[in-house]
């Protein structure tokens, strides 16, 4: 090839290559840094929304089982939740009963709250079914942050970043004993609520709730508000009207009450003291409910609490329908001899009341 040939030749590639470079953008000073040996920018952990509570999740169920007429969502404070209504299929209701299920239990809980929210509306009464917030001590555990494994290699264990082939005289790595005792970047995970602060912030929600339920009772202009309370439920609905004397609520139904694990006090010294008509229905057969039902009936003849009133359930039938409609019958019993319809005339107290104007018998024969 001629020497002006090739001279040509070479001084068209060397202008290719230099108009080549000078299409590469420069690289910015604020460019990060990847921050491992891939060569791509260090991925920060994602951040999980937290999970929901059980009795979220099976509200959302009831949402898709259950017509849209009967869901109401009501607020307490800032938190919702779902109710049920069912209004009374009477032209003159006599009021509302707002029924309370318990711990795990949901809003058309198939023992007790389902027949009773469906069946009482039949006999002149609306009902109001509300969701309570887990169990104290149920809450989820909160979900990790998603943090991005380390490349794997191609022999399967995962790839280390490969060491700097020259040291920045600038920025010297640090002694062994200096990087050893080097704080973690992270921020320290905030402190976990104690039993008893878990157990006031349970109270606070579930009378948040009743308080809730109780404005939309109003909001429907019922003359008569009913709490009735079913296994724990009983007890909240009883720890709500001790705490809140000025609900304006004059009835409180409990059926098979029980206190929530870890809450006190017992519902001898709570329910008989209320200044409220009590109904408190129990299953006779079973030997620890029988035995605190004693002990309820006794605390309310010391405070001479003469609308405290016990209604047994036998437990003798094998089906569930038979049972969900001897109480049915029982509640009902219980709504047509004993409610009080007017205020109470005697305070609220921790101690012996002054007697009130007869009443019915402690047993009626429903």
């Amino acid at each position: 090839m001629p020497r002006r040939t090739l001279t040509l030749a070479t001084l068209a590639l060397a202008l290719l290559c230099t108009a080549a470079q000078a299409e590469d953008p420069p690289a910015e000073k604020g460019d990060a840094a990847p921050a491992d040996g891939t060569g791509q920018p260090a991925e920060k952990p994602v951040e999980r929304a937290p999970l929901d509570e059980r009795s979220q999740e099976d509200a959302k169920a009831l949402e898709q089982r259950l017509p849209q007429a009967e869901q109401q969502q009501l607020t307490a404070g800032s938190e919702p939740f779902l109710a049920l209504w069912q209004p009374a299929n009477v032209g003159t209701p006599n009021g509302v009963v707002i029924l309370i299920p318990g711990d795990g239990e949901t809003a058309d809980w198939p023992r007790a709250i389902a027949p009773l929210r469906t069946k009482l509306p039949d006999v002149g009464w609306h009902t109001l079914s509300l969701t309570l917030p887990d169990p104290a001590g149920d809450e989820p555990p909160p979900r990790p942050a998603d943090t991005p494994p380390p490349a794997a290699s191609e022999g399967g264990t995962p790839a280390e970043p490969p060491k700097s082939e020259s040291a920045d005289p600038a920025n010297p790595p640090p002694p062994p004993e200096q990087a050893s005792t080097a704080e973690p970047s992270t921020d320290p995970a905030p402190p976990q609520p104690t039993a008893e602060e878990r157990r006031k912030t349970q109270t606070e929600r579930i009378s948040a709730r009743i308080q809730a339920a109780i404005g939309f009772a109003r909001q429907q202009q019922a003359t008569t508000i009913v709490l009735l309370g079913h296994g724990s439920g009983a007890w909240w609905a009883a720890r709500f009207l001790t705490d809140t004397p000025s609900s304006g609520v004059v009835n409180l139904v409990m059926v098979a009450a029980e206190v929530p694990a870890g809450y006190e006090p017992p519902l001898e010294e709570l329910a008989p003291r209320l200044p409220q008509a009590v109904g408190d229905l129990y299953y006779q057969q079973a030997p620890t409910a029988a035995a605190s039902a004693l002990k309820r009936l006794q605390a309310s003849k010391r405070v001479k609490h003469l609308d405290y009133v016990q209604v047994p359930l036998a437990d003798w039938s094998a089906s569930q329908d038979a049972k969900q409609e001897q109480l049915v019958r029982r509640v009902r019993g219980w709504l047509d001899s004993h409610l009080k319809g007017a205020a109470p005339k005697r305070p609220a107290s921790s101690g012996a009341t002054a007697p009130m104007p007869p009443a019915a018998p402690a047993t009626p024969s429903i």
